[in-house]
């Protein structure tokens, strides 16, 4: 008699290769902008007990490249900008990294929807492992990389892009929420921020999608994948992942998608994840 396909997969033991993506801002990263030591070093030992350790997250190239320098990943690869751009880390290359997949999308129907409600907000569309063209600067540090300021709307919403940021200081959380719903964006992704701001990108195109792509590409069973975040954009990332986990300060409907929940990230809540993904006998003999 013939087995399942799932009957067929190994069981998730240390010979089997896992794929381990993790969300940075709110799950490694305090929000002050600092990884402990402690959680440095967990997952140095979870990326030498056959994990391939991706970050998953919605800051450009530019953001996220320091990060995986403070981890101490030189090699591997990383998912920016939720999913639209995924790059390899190789330190051999101009910037320390390689672009290998870029997802776009044309966004002036959504820009000039969301302009009509919101004509004061502040617009910005990212310009490829520089920064962002923006219709005026964002307020310090609030982007990552350099802010060119193009002065007709027109030319900020010409031609296609990875990712768009919408910020509107002021403006209610749930209101920013209700606007995209009663608007209509179906021809994007979105992904509504803690505070008023909207992350847009590519149809169909979240974290999820660029990690399922690199699992593929590096043969981990779909049983061997683990992910944690905090945010909206990660929903669909602790879906897909075999075993999920959603930081304590996530918002309810995140957290009910995951598998478990951890403590807050200014208590290193990731930490017991990472640790249960080390083998203490492997780095025995490393």
């Amino acid at each position: 008699m013939s087995q399942a396909p799932d009957q067929l997969r190994p069981p998730l033991d240390n010979d089997s290769w896992r794929l381990v993506g993790l969300d940075i801002d709110g799950t490694l990263m305090h929000w002050g902008g600092d990884i402990t030591p402690a959680v440095v070093r967990a997952v140095e030992q979870v990326r030498m007990c056959r994990n391939h350790v991706i970050l998953a997250t919605g800051r450009n190239i530019i953001g996220t490249m320091p990060v995986a320098q403070a981890l101490g990943i030189r090699r591997g690869w990383a998912v920016c900008s939720n999913g639209a751009v995924t790059i390899r880390l190789n330190p051999a290359s101009p910037g320390g990294y390689d672009i290998v997949e870029t997802v776009t999308f044309n966004p002036r129907a959504a820009l000039d929807l969301i302009r009509e409600e919101m004509p004061d907000a502040f617009f910005a569309v990212e310009d490829l492992g520089v920064g962002f063209r923006v219709n005026r600067e964002f307020p310090m540090g609030e982007l990552v990389g350099r802010q060119r300021v193009v002065d007709d709307f027109d030319d900020l919403a010409q031609g296609e892009a990875t990712r768009v940021v919408i910020r509107a200081p002021g403006v209610d959380v749930s209101h920013f929420d209700d606007l995209v719903h009663r608007i209509g964006l179906s021809d994007v992704t979105y992904a509504v921020g803690y505070s008023a701001w909207l992350d847009l990108t590519p149809p169909n195109v979240s974290k999820a999608s660029a990690l399922e792509a690199l699992r593929r590409q590096l043969g981990v069973y779909p049983d061997h994948t683990v992910a944690a975040g905090d945010g909206n954009n990660d929903t669909e990332m602790l879906r897909w992942a075999g075993h999920s986990a959603a930081m304590a300060t996530a918002p309810e409907h995140v957290r009910d998608v995951a598998d478990e929940v951890l403590g807050s990230v200014e208590e290193d809540g990731i930490l017991p994840l990472l640790e249960r993904l080390i083998d203490p006998d492997r780095l025995a003999v490393l």
